[in-house]
């Protein structure tokens, strides 16, 4: 499978909105949640959790749209492209869609979420799998055995 090079470049369907990421995933994950389902028009969403501080937009100026509650997520204001979020009291770590890369064939979900919620044909080739999201305590250890796997 191929790795990840960094820094790495992306942007959204139409261009307008570019960003950069410098720093390695924490984790990668698929959530089968039935409003990742509605969002990416999809059985599940992709993400990779990419530290804030390697982290940026370098062109253009994402929009707030999907819920406009807590967590935040970004699209291009043009293309409607759903980029990243920002989750609810984590400042820490940006979800960022990785089909966002202009090279993503590196990435395979680590972990699933919400596999309560998945359509029955669904399938990733995660490790882990959850029904709802990972206990709060169980991250430190996914992150670490996540990082032990990419060399």
């Amino acid at each position: 499978m191929p790795t990840l090079t960094l820094p790495a470049e992306g942007g959204c369907r139409c261009g307008r909105v570019r960003l950069k990421i410098s720093a390695k995933p924490l984790l990668t994950m698929a959530c089968h949640c039935t409003g990742c389902q509605l969002m990416s028009s999809s059985a599940y969403s992709l993400s990779a959790a990419i530290p804030s501080e390697g982290f940026e937009v370098t062109k253009g100026e994402p929009v707030i749209g999907g819920l406009h509650g807590a967590s935040k997520h970004y699209f291009c204001g043009y293309c409607m492209t759903w980029m990243f979020t920002r989750p609810e009291g984590i400042d820490w770590f940006v979800n960022l869609r990785p089909t966002m890369l202009d090279d993503h064939a590196w990435f395979a979900p680590f972990i699933e979420t919400w596999t309560a919620e998945k359509l029955p044909w669904a399938a990733t080739s995660a490790v882990h799998s959850y029904e709802a999201l990972p206990a709060f305590e169980d991250y430190e250890g996914l992150i670490a055995e996540y990082a032990g796997t990419q060399g």
